[in-house]
């Protein structure tokens, strides 16, 4: 059966309002924290009571238009990378000894939001990344946080390692810098831990990038530390404005990507595994490598092919997407000022084999030369849209009349969260040119 229709309830807007264009809202991995990029600074909202907790300013020359939070620190320690227009990423701190964190962190890292100098004395700039030649237009932790990749519109992608002894150190080093992309490059992301940790076949990070020039990038840390492109994922018709790997797959295969673009499609991509190799053994290309010539290295591809095309819910570019690790539900935004909400269908659900899936007579097929194939992916990418995707919500004019620039999947912490739903039910959170950044329950 088809799934049944959600309703997008707004719940109330995050305060102050920012009354100027905002980016971006990126929740903190662990904690009740919102940092939103907004013209030259960043605010930080307090999931708890939906206000600021703090503000970082004065680090930069042009508009800030992303940010990631570094993984894996204690709770009384904060540590947010900004990517700016000046062409520099900054790399900030807040440090509060007096916290201990425990039962009540979320009172306790927001409580600043209420004394007088909240936002005054907690961040400070530590580390100025410096090297793009123009604009940075993303920038992301991998989920160890050893290291932070920045995009630019240079046309390159920026990979800088954490090399101090310490956390406190904050020594960077950048160890590789990648210029295959023809255009420039808007967004770039890591695949999260799920289902490669302990993967021999697979290098330990995984980058994925988005570009002007229609096309999607994958990259990988050779056995020599060499970062080198292994699959190039064409088929959009227009610029790729963003990219997400597959928060929570739920089956043990490599995790998915999702894209989003100015051609108002969004696409599900898949990496093709061979799974009657013996356990333990090199299950795809990328594996296996030593002893093989660096030059030799660099032509073995992976094979990704698009899955799935969401069903049509634009009339504009699409410029946010966002992939719930909880649920499976896949949120987008853009230029239209539409949210669509889109979940996946599986075939007990809706008694049918996806149409776009690749089954392993046709990737057999594929290997033979019986079916075109074009750098990592079938001519089956431009099929019609999947039965495997169903729009089960859908908001117009959700900002009024202004674009919406950002999506993201949140928990609830606020007030008008059940107590025993709090960190566990999940918003929907959009930020718009209005300034605003709206949080929506889904029901």
């Amino acid at each position: 059966m088809p799934s049944a229709p959600l309703k997008l309830v707004p719940l109330p807007a995050f305060k102050p309002d920012l009354y100027e264009r905002a980016w971006q809202s990126i929740p903190h991995p662990t904690l009740p924290l919102l940092a939103t990029a907004h013209h030259k600074a960043v605010t930080v909202f307090s999931l708890t009571t939906l206000s600021a907790h703090s503000t970082l300013t004065n680090g930069h020359e042009r508009s800030v238009r992303s940010s990631t939070w570094k993984p894996n620190l204690p709770p009384h320690k904060l540590c947010l990378v900004t990517g700016s227009f000046d062409s520099t990423a900054g790399l900030w701190r807040w440090e509060d000894e007096g916290q201990s964190g425990g039962d009540n962190l979320e009172v306790e890292i927001t409580s600043g939001a209420n004394s007088d100098d909240a936002g005054e004395k907690d961040w400070e700039l530590i580390v100025v990344l410096d090297g793009h030649d123009s604009e940075i237009k993303s920038v992301a932790f991998s989920p160890s946080g050893q290291f932070l990749a920045t995009c630019s519109r240079d046309k390159s992608v920026w990979v800088w390692e954490d090399v101090g002894a310490t956390e406190a150190d904050d020594e960077w080093e950048t160890v590789a810098v990648l210029n295959e992309h023809e255009g420039d490059v808007k967004a770039v992301a890591w695949c999260p831990d799920t289902n490669r940790s302990g993967r021999g076949r697979y290098s330990s990070d995984v980058l994925a990038s988005a570009s002007y020039d229609d096309t999607v990038r994958i990259w990988r840390e050779d056995g020599e530390g060499e970062w080198v492109c292994v699959a190039v994922l064409e088929g959009h018709e227009g610029t790729v404005w963003g990219v997400q790997w597959e928060p929570n797959p739920r089956t043990e295969r490599f995790p998915r990507l999702l894209t989003w673009s100015a051609d108002k499609t969004l696409r599900v991509w898949t990496l093709k595994e061979e799974d009657d190799e013996a356990e333990g053994a090199s299950r795809h290309a990328w594996g296996g490598l030593g002893g093989i010539p660096n030059t030799m290295r660099r032509s073995l591809k992976e094979e990704w092919t698009c899955t799935a095309t969401l069903p049509t819910a634009h009339t504009r570019d699409i410029y946010s997407a966002t992939w719930s690790a909880e649920t499976g539900l896949v949120a987008s935004v853009g230029s239209d000022g539409i949210i669509a909400v889109y979940k996946e269908e599986t075939p007990e659900t809706n008694g049918t084999t996806p149409a776009t899936t690749t089954t392993e007579d046709e990737a057999a097929a594929e290997l033979d030369g019986d079916v075109p194939v074009s750098n990592g992916h079938s001519d089956r990418s431009r099929s019609a849209p999947s039965n495997r995707w169903a729009i089960v919500s859908q908001r117009a004019n959700a900002h009024g009349p202004y674009e919406i620039n950002h999506a993201t999947w949140c928990k609830r912490y606020d007030a008008g969260c059940p107590p025993e739903k709090k960190g566990i039910e999940e918003m929907l959170v959009t930020t718009g040119d209005d300034g605003l950044v709206r949080p929506w329950q889904i029901i």
